[in-house]
């Protein structure tokens, strides 16, 4: 008979864990310390105006950010090397507003009770992917303030980018399963799949800051998770857990990634100044750590989701190829557009001297001109032994 996990003997020795001895790694300075991994001060590329990427027609209506951004000239270089002719169109989608996004958090409430309360004042448009997201729209001029609502405060919707609820989607969690959230602040997919489990189970939540750690909880709070363990951990100490304990083990893990975020631009102009090449590669190496340690904490036939809100194949494409190259028992499975009704752009499966298995071409990849959202990275994987 299996021994069962011994989750508060599990929780204790968490406690011993010295998180702030830590706390000066690669991992932590990459999420804390973004400026010094992306932000090349010696950069002394021509500067490209951004008013030239937006009169190009659209299949949506785009409403530029009313402010000019100077683009690197690698930055440029990079991406016309790996986008081709749609360059132009992704920095066109890229410099002009997202479209803002609700996701109903069904723990408290229903869909069809937030469409009375905010049917008179709010446009709301059902997002294909996500039954309970809906893209919202003032109906008297602009209004963005979505955060001021009484239903956000009661914790009945979470402001949420609509490609973000693509990953719990695609993970599927299940009412009673052991879940893991590895880098779960501030809390947007956790609470999404606490909902999806419908607060039965075990959720841990964890994250390698302590300031976005108080976001998470104060999230988990408003939206009434209640089967919800937080921790606070790099990945390492995971491992260190599982490795004494080898029935802590999990049905399902997400690992939304700390990533160069060139799938958010249009939520952040700044990231176009933080990039640089070096950056990648020092988040690759993260990235590498963080999927290799969570298909290790599954369960045989657990499911993995990786995801990242950058269109860099070497955070993406080149990760996964990497897990599929060390584990012969991890499986890349397919994630089927049509059933969530999405559009997406084909996987990467070459690019300077990445190392990418074709077998990638399963993964989900998602460029802002496809659905008018933020750029996202999906990937399924199966521990099969």
């Amino acid at each position: 008979m299996a021994k069962l996990l011994d989750i508060d003997q599990v929780i204790e020795e968490a406690k011993g864990i010295d998180v702030e001895k830590d706390l000066n790694n690669d991992a932590v300075n990459a999420v804390d310390g973004a400026d010094e991994i992306y932000t090349d001060e010696s950069e002394e590329d021509s500067a490209i105006d951004s008013d030239s990427y937006t009169d190009k027609p659209t299949a949506h209506h785009l409403e530029k950010i009313p402010r000019n951004v100077d683009v690197k000239k690698k930055f440029e270089d990079h991406y016309r090397e790996l986008l081709g002719d749609d360059y132009d169109k992704f920095m066109n989608y890229s410099l002009s507003y997202i479209r803002k996004c609700i996701r109903v958090n069904t723990l408290k409430t229903s869909v069809e009770d937030i469409q009375k309360r905010l049917g008179d004042r709010w446009q709301l448009e059902e997002i294909p992917w996500c039954h309970e997201g809906f893209w919202i729209t003032y109906k008297d001029g602009k209004r963005f303030d979505l955060g001021n609502l009484i239903e956000h405060h009661l914790g009945y919707i979470y402001v949420q980018e609509a490609a973000s609820m693509i990953p719990p989607r695609v993970l599927d969690p299940q009412s009673g399963e052991m879940v893991l959230d590895m880098c779960a602040a501030p809390g947007s997919k956790t609470t999404q799949i606490a909902m999806y489990m419908q607060n039965s189970g075990i959720l841990v939540a964890n994250d390698i800051s302590g300031s976005r750690l108080r976001a998470l909880g104060m999230n988990m709070q408003r939206c009434g998770v209640r089967n919800s363990i937080l921790t606070m951990m790099q990945e390492h100490r995971f491992k260190r857990i599982a490795d004494s304990h080898p029935e802590f083990r999990f049905d399902r893990i997400l690992v939304d990634a700390p990533c160069s975020g060139t799938g958010t631009i249009r939520k952040s102009l700044r990231t176009i100044l933080m990039w640089n090449p070096l950056g990648i590669t020092k988040l690759n190496r993260i990235q590498r750590n963080l999927i290799d340690v969570a298909f290790n904490l599954l369960k045989p036939n657990g499911v993995m989701v990786y995801s990242t809100c950058t269109i860099e194949p070497e955070e993406n494409e080149a990760v996964i190829s990497y897990l599929l190259d060390k584990y012969p028992d991890a499986k890349l499975e397919d994630i089927d557009e049509s059933a969530l009704g999405i559009k997406r752009t084909k996987a990467i499966t070459s690019f300077q001297d990445l190392k990418i298995r074709p077998e990638v071409e399963k993964c989900l990849r998602i460029h802002p001109y496809d659905n008018d959202t933020e750029g996202f990275f999906v990937a399924r994987i199966r521990k099969t032994a």
